[in-house]
């Protein structure tokens, strides 16, 4: 909880969550993709991240969206709760709504352009910080500290994301910056939360000499698909590489995650998938100087099509490796 500290206190910026399966909760990925389905769409996805330690961090998101041929766009919302520390000492729960308006630009070119707003709040419960002082080297742990309680251990403010999603036939990417107007999110005065940037790009292929046959297993007709994303937040660059092998029922990914100086983890995913359902499951391999000390990081995601009216699957959604 020494970390917790040095955040309330020196005001270090905080970094935003990061989804290993990021596909597969891709209204917090970029707001662009919100309807991008076209039909209803639920993602549920959890995060337990560095389990071995006792201050791991835990992360729960749900999210809905479909398309919406009158407003000529789609609409989503999306609910997150993230807990750090001892008994969830620091907590963060936000809920947002968005809007992607949806036009053609070519013949086989489709963008969606999306804005998310939300209401967010951040938590401190100082009764389950410890803090250096605390500790005598007769008597142990004391209970008693010199540091100062903030004034507000609850924090509430407004946060506005804006993203562009184009695709074709078996390509697409993408481009969104959160937290556009920086609101304060620190308990020690004002402490501007950093925009984050996101770039992400992907494509589809088809592997099979013909790709209409389906094997003698009742497997599909098997995709590769190479993706690459960027992001970037107060001063720290994270690349994340890899690709995806969808073979209906079936999918597999491999990807790294790493920054310009200093590597940090591989991606190992598996997954099943029906007409209108996808369950996934990763687990990260930390590689960076704490890999003998957090046991990685494990991710499972579900995601759900619900029925459409027949109408509007004639309506050119995004193929992506995921739902």
């Amino acid at each position: 909880m020494v970390v917790l500290l040095a955040v309330a206190n020196q005001g270090v910026r905080a970094q935003d969550v990061i989804f290993s399966q990021f596909y597969a909760n891709p209204l917090y990925l970029n707001p662009g993709f919100a309807g991008s389905k076209i039909c209803p769409r639920l993602s549920l996805n959890y995060r337990s991240q560095w389990p071995a330690l006792v201050s791991a961090f835990t992360t729960v998101s749900a999210s809905y969206d479909q398309y919406f041929e009158s407003l000529h766009g789609g609409v989503g919302a999306i609910l997150m709760t993230d807990r750090q520390g001892d008994h969830a000492a620091l907590s963060t729960s936000s809920f947002a709504i968005m809007y992607a308006f949806r036009f053609q630009l070519a013949r086989e070119v489709w963008v969606n352009a999306g804005l998310k707003a939300g209401i967010v709040n951040t938590s401190l419960n100082w009764n389950d910080l410890r803090f250096p002082d605390m500790i005598d080297r007769i008597n142990g742990f004391t209970g008693m500290t010199s540091a100062q309680m903030p004034e507000h251990t609850n924090v509430w403010y407004l946060d506005f994301d804006a993203g562009l999603v184009a695709y074709g036939p078996s390509w697409y990417a993408g481009f969104s910056a959160a937290h556009l107007t920086q609101p304060s999110n620190g308990f020690y005065g004002i402490t501007k939360l950093p925009m984050k940037f996101t770039a992400n790009v992907g494509a589809l292929f088809n592997i099979a000499e013909d790709a209409r046959r389906t094997s003698s297993l009742g497997l599909g007709t098997p995709v590769l698909s190479p993706n690459f994303i960027y992001q970037y937040q107060a001063g720290f660059h994270y690349f994340n590489y890899g690709l995806y092998l969808d073979w209906m029922p079936f999918l597999v990914g491999v990807w790294f995650r790493n920054g310009i100086e200093n590597p940090d983890a591989f991606i190992f995913q598996v997954g099943f998938q029906q007409d209108y359902f996808k369950i996934g499951y990763s687990y990260d391999v930390t590689v960076s100087k704490l890999a003998n000390n957090t046991s990685g990081a494990h991710e499972l995601s579900l995601g759900v099509i619900l029925p459409c009216p027949e109408k509007k699957q004639r309506i050119k959604a995004i193929r992506c490796p995921s739902f």
